[in-house]
């Protein structure tokens, strides 16, 4: 159990938003330090850390369980905030004249969110498994078919949310379907 939460924590949709947009926004600026950190902070910021702050001071206050806000029905709230954050990020991107992939990573993030929105008003998709899925698919897109060892991961992180009793199988698989296909689709057609 002990491995279990460690792995549904370090690899929780917060951190993983927080590092993917760096990933992207390294290519997308052909490595440029400066660039990379406004860029990938930009998202990081608007798609991770300002929806983890809401969601976490919601849980101190009750109105859901924990940070993974486990019961569906508290999930609304929580997903149609980090939604709407992620489309202001998006429009300070279009205003700011981000590089086209970064772009591409957040209308992807958006696209994944609505669609666990969508899932969630009649059943529990699991967002970790969606965001990791969608992780592996971009990151695969930017640098090859090295990136596809990062699947032990979307593994890992599919058996820790089981194990936790946080979701079934099936709607780890259904996660892990999401993130790759609508994700991963729109990142590949907007760059």
């Amino acid at each position: 159990m002990r491995v279990a939460r460690a792995i549904s924590e370090v690899f929780a949709p917060a951190v993983v938003v927080l590092l993917l947009p760096l990933a992207v926004a390294w290519a997308a600026t052909g490595h440029h330090p400066g660039l990379t950190l406004l860029w990938g902070l930009e998202v990081a910021l608007f798609s991770s850390a300002i929806p983890m702050v809401f969601i976490v001071r919601g849980a101190r206050r009750g109105r859901w369980d924990t940070h993974h806000v486990r019961d569906r029905e508290h999930r609304a709230v929580p997903l149609l905030f980090g939604l709407a954050s992620t489309l202001v990020g998006v429009g300070i991107l279009v205003v700011g004249g981000a590089p086209r992939d970064v772009l591409a990573l957040s209308l992807a993030m958006v696209v994944t969110l609505v669609v666990c929105i969508l899932i969630t008003r009649r059943w529990k998709v699991s967002l970790h498994t969606a965001v990791a899925g969608g992780a592996v698919a971009m990151t695969t897109l930017l640098y090859g078919p090295w990136a596809l060892l990062l699947l032990v991961l979307l593994v890992a992180v599919a058996w820790s949310r089981v194990v936790l009793g946080d979701h079934t199988a099936a709607q780890v698989v259904v996660g892990a379907l999401v993130g790759p296909v609508f994700g991963g689709v729109v990142f590949l057609l907007v760059r």
